[in-house]
Formats: C-alpha cells, structure tokens, sequence
C-alpha cells in the first residue's frame, strides 16, 4: 500500500515586530537570547494550519471556475522590472535583531527555507556590510593595479568589460555563517543559523588576465591586496596561487545581470572557496606584494579563537558543510506519510562527494542523492526520500567532499576549537522533529 504523502507547514518568517526587536536588541547587550526564541515560539503557534488537501469531488476550487481562468489578466511588462507573486513577499532576506549595533554595519540572512535547487535569486543573496550599501556610477568608478607591477594601470568600467570574460557558479558564505551556535543552541529557523550564504552565477574577467597585462611579477609577488571603495577601508590579503588558478573574477554580471548594488556593483572580487569577507565588494585596488598585509580584518576579526586563547590567523578556506533545509526549525510536519528531506551541501575545496543523511542523531546514515549540477566550489543539493512514522526525529546531514574531509560533528569541531570562537563553524546540524510535528533547532550532546 502506497504511502501517503505528507503535509508541511512553513516557518514563520518575520516573526519580531518593532517593540520585540527592540526588546531583542537590549537584552542582547547582555548576552542573553532567551527572548527571541520565546518569540518565535508564539508566533509559530499563532499561525494558522493550511486547510486540509481537497480529497473530494465537492471541492469549489476544481467546480467552480476562478476569476484568472474566465477574465483577462494584467498588461505585459506592467512592472518593468520583474517582481515575485505576492503570496510569496514573505519570502525575505532579514536581518537579525540585536546581532549588530547599526543597520549599515550589519547582515542579512538568506531564506534557505524556501528556496530550490542551487542558485539564490539576487534579490535574496545575503548581506554583510561593514559601512552600509552604495549604488555607484559605474561610469566614475576606477579600478587600479600596482605594487609588484611593471605597468600600473587604472581602468574604467567600460575596458574591463571588453576583456574576454567567463561565468561561473560558485557559493559565497560568510565566515561567520552559524557563528551564533558555537555554545549553544541560539535561534530557531534554517535562515538564521545558515543564511549568510548564497550562491550565484558570476561573470567577469580572471583577475590573472589584467595582472599579466599589467606586467605582475608572479614569481616574486606571492600576495595581492584587495581594496574596496566604501567607507570601511575593507581590505584583504589574497594568496597568489589562488589567483594563478584563474578562479579569482573581477566580477560586474550576477545571474544574467549586473550586480545589484547590495551585492557590490559595479565591480566585486570573486575568490571561490574562501569566506566571503575576501569577496571585496566595490572592488576599487588590486596590489601586488610579496608577503600579507595584516590588515584589520584579517588581524584582528575573522580569526579563530582558540581553546588555550591564542588566534589562528589567515584561516579562510570554508570547509565541507551540509544542512537540511526541509524538514527544518519552525516548520511542522501536520501528517505522517511520505516526506522528501532536502539540503544543501558544499565545500570550499572542490565538489561534494556524498552526503549522508540521518533521522536518528546519527546512529545510522542512508546515502542521499545529489541532484545536477555537481559542480566546484558551488552549492549541491541533496534529497532522500524519508516516511515520517509520527515519532520523534533527529535529523542531520554529513557531507563529505571530494578531497575526503568529512563534515564534524560538534563534539568532535569543539574538541579542537572549544565553544567561545565565532567564525568557520562547519558541525553538522541537528533539526528535533517532535510527535506533534514541530521542528526544532538542537544540539546532541
């Protein structure tokens, strides 16, 4: 006999109003979290349960003919420019209240939640920035090479584009993407624990082609300075191999279009693999040298700190991670019968091998599939066929890449980085399906 399939209610997705975050951002100068998950929980209770699927012929939606299906409909390009339905505006980029100080040096979080396939549309890409967003003219902004240099050279917006470009997928994710759970659990849905990251289609030139135009001394000159042109005096050490690779882009064209502004136009860095700090937005300096530049954010922030307390400095590779976007926290699965677990697995070191799943905190694995494209340094998504039996569930996800790393679980990450660290957290997640079919972020012992 057939099982059937089950239903599945969404998380909620603005879940704070202006009083609560401002409840949210007080308390959060203490350190405390208490009280963003209190709220989630009551708005997660509060919504209301999708009517029960039609399994009759008496169903008015199927008898009677809607208003779309008898009228004429809306005028071609009434907008300009394309826009979502508008069952779906609850579908955001949001930030997190209390996380920062100021708006302008703040992040955003993708909805991973509710997205397909690989690719996060632009208007979706997570955020960080460290002194607000800026829409450029991109007939005034300049973009220079120097250092160990034989011709230094400033190029405009136009001559860049003319060079011979390439398009690649490939994942952003920031280095401290699920920073907040290090200690413990600290927010509820996917979006907040994995949602700075992103991946997108990129176009732009190799940033190899301009610095053998301009005479770089590859040999001698083992580093470049990225520098971006807003108010952060946002720079970052690249190692030349990478760049020698022809994987490093000067990138203008996101998804089949320019970069939006959020997103750094008209130029950014694409440094596939590495957090996304390195990824300079507002791209407006390469320098070539022959040693780091120990710049602020790479001295002092997006290090790892240590259990004995010292800092490990210039880790930016983003290692293999995995997380199960469906089932996942604040989503309540309202039958038993057929589920189809999915997720999203990548690596900064190449493609994904495998990924396994579990719904049992890890005591057995299945073997997931990986739907195509499997591609480098880029989001895969994984699926595995799951009959939810109406009892608790623990599920997670491992992935393993192709260099054979294994994604850790958090006893084994902490028993190496301690639970007071911030960036390049990589454990595996663990979403708590409860018998009344609510989803729960935990962590396992």
């Amino acid at each position: 006999m057939p099982i059937e399939p089950g239903r599945l209610r969404k998380a909620p997705e603005n879940f704070l109003d202006r009083q609560a975050i401002q409840t949210v951002a007080a308390q959060a100068k203490n350190g405390r979290r208490d009280f963003l998950r209190g709220a989630f929980t009551a708005a997660a209770s509060g919504l209301a349960v999708p009517v029960a699927l039609a399994q009759s012929a008496g169903d008015p939606n199927i008898l009677t003919l809607p208003e779309h299906s008898t009228g004429l409909g809306q005028a071609v390009a009434t907008d300009g420019y394309g826009k979502p339905s508008k069952y779906e505006a609850n579908v955001q980029r949001r930030p997190s209240p209390g996380l920062t100080q100021t708006r302008q040096a703040s992040v955003s979080f993708a909805p991973l939640q509710s997205l397909f396939g690989i690719v996060t549309p632009s208007g979706l890409h997570f955020e960080r920035h460290h002194q607000g967003w800026w829409d450029i003219d991109p007939a005034k902004h300049r973009f220079m090479v120097n250092g160990m240099v034989k011709a230094p050279r400033v190029f405009s917006m136009d001559e860049l584009m003319r060079l011979p470009a390439v398009s690649r997928f490939h994942f952003i994710e920031c280095g401290a993407n699920t920073g907040m759970e290090w200690g413990n659990v600290a927010v509820p849905t996917c979006q907040y624990t994995h949602g700075m990251l992103s991946c997108s289609e990129f176009t732009g030139v190799p940033l190899i082609t301009v610095l053998e135009q301009c005479g770089a001394d590859l040999k001698n000159g083992k580093f470049v300075l990225a520098e971006g042109a807003d108010g952060s005096g946002m720079t970052r050490t690249i190692p030349m191999d990478l760049i020698k690779s022809g994987e490093v882009l000067l990138a203008y064209g996101q998804n089949g279009e320019m970069l939006r502004p959020e997103n750094g136009y008209p130029l950014r860095l694409v440094v596939p693999g590495v957090q996304g700090v390195s990824w300079i937005k507002y791209l407006r300096r390469i320098e070539v040298g022959d040693k780091p530049w120990a710049a602020k954010d790479e001295e002092v922030h997006y290090i790892d700190l240590m259990p004995d307390g010292q800092h490990r400095q210039y880790s930016s590779i983003q290692e293999c991670k995995s997380v199960v976007t469906t089932p996942s926290g604040g989503q309540v699965l309202l039958d038993k019968g057929f589920f189809s677990i999915s997720g999203l697995a990548w690596s900064g070191r190449g493609k994904v091998k495998r990924v396994d799943v579990s719904v049992d905190g890890g005591r057995n694995w299945r073997t997931a599939r990986l739907e195509a494209p499997v591609m480098s340094k880029c989001l895969t998504r994984f699926s595995i066929d799951w009959a939810w039996d109406g009892k608790s569930a623990l599920i997670q996800s491992r992935a393993t890449d192709e260099t054979g790393y294994v994604q850790p679980t958090y006893q084994q990450l902490r028993a190496v980085r301690g639970k007071r660290s911030i960036y390049h957290n990589n454990a595996i997640q663990t979403w708590l399906v409860q018998e009344s079919g609510e989803v729960k972020n935990v962590h396992l012992a």
